[in-house]
């Protein structure tokens, strides 16, 4: 069955412009490729967001300004503060009530509202009334009955915080999905051990110290935060062994991605897919992580990286880290988490939805091939 040209209504974050600049928001970045995938399918895409954004579309709406912005969040450093947003401020009220305007100016019935915040972006499903899909869910506030989730561990999550125990037809798991042009490959690294991320107790922060300073590593940190934070429990300001760098922007990521000998991802918390594992991956760099959330599904232990449980796995597998081949690496995240391969199975999933304008269901599909949108591919 011939693919059918859909109508989409994309909507962007109301706390930032969605551009290349904001590389540390996950959020926004996914914002961005979402649309390149949508138009690379050459369906219709209109996208609604903050003044200042880029993104590939049919037209671009914009409803809210960098002015209410500062006025709601003031003038802050955001490469080293955490964002700022919350889902009843000016800056969301005002983005909320002007989407809503500008999509009924523009609905057709079988449109698709696409949702990459959750419950954030409810009002503006609830007023506009079209079929709502969330996107990329990493978040625990959901509420549409379409949902994309970013990895099976995070889908069964959400279902247990439910109390959900059988499964929706019209749910499916669409991991992350990169851009490879934006991270190089680079075979030889250099001398140092990288965490790249929040700044925060519950992301492993300490962990990552901890495991350079007795492997006798220098450890980069990048990202937002501080090195010495009360509230996070956090001293680190006068270790030696690390050398801390604000949060960067795209090709300043790519380096230190690309760089470090392996990166450090022993967060606490069940991490939904934690995009920077692929991101290191890609540039030919092994990761290593704790061993629950999204990480066994992304990281190939013993081939891509690590998977570890204790202090001394951690060590070992630091010590260890030449074992791992930076072309498996990058033949593993090449193959399963570019734009291209996720593209199909964004498209895969936006034509099921399609069919619910038809039969449904049971709507017929007799040129199938394959089903080949649920593959892995294995270096």
């Amino acid at each position: 069955m011939k693919n059918q040209k859909m109508r989409f209504h994309l909507l962007g974050l109301a706390h930032l412009a969605t551009n290349r600049t904001n590389s540390a928001c996950a959020y926004t970045q996914k914002v961005l490729k979402l649309a390149k995938i949508i138009k690379n399918y050459d369906h219709t895409l209109y996208f609604y967001g903050v003044e200042g954004s880029d993104v590939i579309c049919d037209e671009s709406i914009t409803v809210s300004s960098q002015d209410i912005l500062v006025r709601c969040y003031g003038d802050y450093d955001k490469s080293k503060e955490f964002f700022k947003h919350n889902p009843f401020d000016l800056a969301h009220r005002t983005f909320n009530q002007n989407a809503i305007k500008a999509i009924n100016e523009r609905k057709q019935t079988q449109d698709v509202l696409l949702c990459p915040m959750g419950n954030y972006q409810k009002p503006i499903a609830d007023a506009v009334e079209l079929l709502t899909v969330e996107s990329g869910i990493g978040y625990t506030g959901v509420f549409s009955n379409y949902r994309i989730f970013e990895s099976y561990a995070w889908m069964h999550y959400i279902y247990g915080l439910l109390n959900q125990s059988d499964g929706s037809w019209y749910d499916a798991v669409i991991p992350n999905y990169f851009d490879i042009n934006d991270f190089p490959f680079k075979a030889e690294k250099e001398d140092f051990l990288l965490y790249f991320g929040r700044i925060i107790h519950r992301k492993g922060v300490q962990v990552a110290s901890d495991v350079a300073k007795a492997t006798g590593n220098q450890l980069y940190i990048v990202g937002q935060g501080s090195l010495d934070d009360p509230a996070e429990g956090l001293q680190l300001g006068s270790e030696k062994h690390i050398k801390y760098f604000p949060a960067v922007g795209p090709e300043e990521r790519a380096w230190f991605l690309g760089n470090a000998k392996a990166v450090l991802m022993p967060t606490y918390y069940l991490e939904p897919f934690g995009g920077v594992n692929v991101e290191a991956q890609l540039c030919g760099t092994p990761v290593i992580t704790s061993d629950w959330g999204a990480f066994p599904e992304t990281v190939l232990h013993g081939v891509t990286g690590y998977r570890c449980r204790t202090f001394e796995e951690f060590c070992w597998a630091v010590k260890n880290i030449h074992r791992i081949k930076p072309e498996d690496c990058r033949k593993w995240a090449e193959t399963n988490y570019s734009i291209e391969r996720i593209g199909r199975m964004y498209e895969e999933y936006f034509q099921r939805i399609n069919n619910l304008f038809q039969k449904g269901w049971y709507q017929p599909n007799e040129d199938r091939q394959d089903l080949e949108w649920l593959n892995r591919y294995y270096p």
